[in-house]
């Protein structure tokens, strides 16, 4: 397969579009990471490879030749000839320099809960890998090119997602990456957990020796939060562009009034991303008359309707503000201290802190729960018979007694459910910043617990999307068998009932839904459904 090098700061390709035939390779510290060429790589779409040539390589081995002249004159240097955190007090003596960085990932091995997927490894291990690249951590060429080697050949390490408070960065479930390279920690390799060790032997690469701070240069930044930010970046944008799809089959299936997307109502009160939102929705509906829906069945539509475009717009318009926070973390350098061979300098600061990551996970979960309880209120306007404009209650499309069947009753309680969840985790990760670590890290982000909260939003999120996809399709089912609406008046809705009735079989007598709404999840999260235009 042919390869396409990147350009510095050039996209792979637009998320909504199907990806090249040419392959396409990110070189890092060359080419700058965005959310899509993240996505991409962490999904093994693209390949990743470190940049070569002499110069990026002096560029990289004279920040760790800086370090150590730093080391032979003055000494000093934080997490190099001194213990961590509050223990920067503590001297170490010159033959345990090399000691210190492995003692470094053995005490932070106490992470807990659930490992992280495949592709948020991937992704965490790339940006940690950029960011060391940017060549200002005082790490060696040799360093990079073990982290090359482990994506390389998708040597995944089991990272626990718990025991991060976003400061001094990803401390604990980083040293997973930095426990790996010297063969004392779990891996995922072809499918298989093994010691890191063994699959090193295997391919014939000893474990890795760090050099003085070399440990602490993966582990004290932000890389983990910022996968699982990228990650959630990615979902919830295909998300908020599925909610403008399916709210315009809401709409025809509810005989709405296609009239509260007109553009020039969204002129007049003009904030960009809701006025796109609701620009989706409209090209999604049939075009005036052409479409042969019938006339509104009332003037004005319940508020989950005529106001979506200013629910999911909220997403369109904080989308470029939350993509550069994010790409922005992922192309700097972001550990300390840092190391600087242009100006001959060590800087001791803070930019392993994840506040701009914590406010933008906290800012999309609210959007993206918000877009969740907008689904979930048109869910329940299909089937309730106050609301639905003439479908059987509960969307039920029993050919024997409706007293026997209950269709969508106990999927809208589960999408309740689901939301309840969903809105319940939107609060704010920021506001409960607390002092650990003796005082030292007296003021933390939180960053990684609002990203893995932002990722469980987008779940749930999700979840409600699928039950709403359902039972919109089973909404205008009906109405077609009642000759109501005609598949060809359906606009561009008729591209995602087909994809729906592809695999859902219309509901007719009750059975179990579980698998379909499984399906329908698996789908969503591959991608599979057509967006707006």
């Amino acid at each position: 397969m042919n390869q396409k090098t990147l350009e510095i700061g050039q996209t792979s390709f637009d998320s909504d579009l199907t990806p090249p035939l040419t392959r396409l390779t990110i070189e890092l510290g060359k080419d700058r990471l965005t959310v899509e060429t993240l996505v991409c790589a962490a999904k093994k779409q693209i390949d990743v490879r470190l940049c070569g040539g002499a110069e990026f390589e002096a560029m990289i081995d004279g920040g760790a030749a800086l370090l150590d002249t730093t080391l032979e004159k003055h000494g000093g240097i934080y997490g190099v000839t001194t213990g961590y955190g509050d223990s920067c007090t503590e001297t170490v003596n010159p033959d345990q320099y090399r000691e210190l960085p492995v003692n470094l990932t053995r005490f932070h091995g106490c992470g807990m809960g659930d490992y992280f997927d495949d592709e948020t490894v991937r992704a965490l291990m790339i940006i940690r890998l950029n960011t060391l690249a940017q060549g200002y951590s005082g790490v060696s060429m040799e360093l990079l090119r073990y982290i090359e080697f482990f994506i390389k050949h998708d040597i995944l390490p089991l990272v626990p997602q718990e025991g991060s408070v976003g400061a001094s960065g990803d401390l604990t479930p980083l040293s997973y990456l930095a426990g790996a390279l010297i063969g004392e920690r779990q891996v995922k390799y072809q499918g298989k957990v093994r010691r890191s060790s063994e699959v090193l032997t295997e391919l014939g690469k000893a474990p890795y020796q760090f050099r003085p701070k070399e440990a602490i240069a993966i582990m004290n930044g932000t890389a983990v939060m910022n996968a699982v930010a990228v990650l959630a970046f990615s979902d919830a944008e295909y998300l908020a562009g599925l909610a403008c799809r399916i709210t315009a089959m809401v709409s025809i299936a509810l005989m709405g009034n296609a009239y509260h997307f007109n553009q020039r109502l969204f002129e007049l009160k003009p904030h960009a991303g809701q006025a796109l939102s609701a620009e989706k929705i409209r090209a999604c509906l049939p075009e005036g008359k052409q479409g042969a829906l019938p006339a509104p069945a009332r003037i004005q539509d319940p508020y989950s309707i005529r106001c979506a475009p200013h629910v999911i717009g909220l997403f369109y318009d904080m989308r470029e503000t939350l993509r550069a926070f994010i790409e922005t973390e992922m192309n700097s350098a972001n550990d300390n201290p840092l190391i600087d061979p242009k100006t001959q300098s060590v800087y001791h600061g803070g930019h392993f802190y994840g506040g701009h990551i914590c406010f933008a996970m906290d800012s999309l979960k609210n959007i993206t729960a918000n877009i969740a309880d907008l689904l979930d209120r048109q869910l329940a306007l299909l089937v309730d018979t106050k609301y639905n404009r003439g479908l059987p209650p509960n969307l039920t499309g029993t050919l024997g007694s409706i007293s026997l069947n209950h269709g969508f009753k106990a999927v809208q309680i589960a999408a309740s459910a689901w939301t309840a969840e969903a809105l319940k985790n939107t609060m704010p990760a920021s506001v409960f910043s607390r002092s650990t670590e003796c005082h030292n890290q007296d003021k933390v982000s939180m960053g990684t617990i609002s990203a893995r909260d932002c990722a469980r939003v987008n779940k749930l999120t999700a979840q409600v999307t699928a039950a709403l996809m359902l039972a919109a399709f089973q909404a205008i089912n009906l109405r077609l068998k009642k000759n109501e609406l005609a598949l060809n008046s359906l606009g561009q809705t008729e591209k995602t009932y087909n994809e729906i009735s592809a695999f859902f079989k219309p509901l007719e007598n009750d059975r179990p839904l579980e698998d379909d709404l499984r399906k329908t999840l698996k789908l969503i999260e591959e991608r599979h459904f057509s967006l707006c235009p």
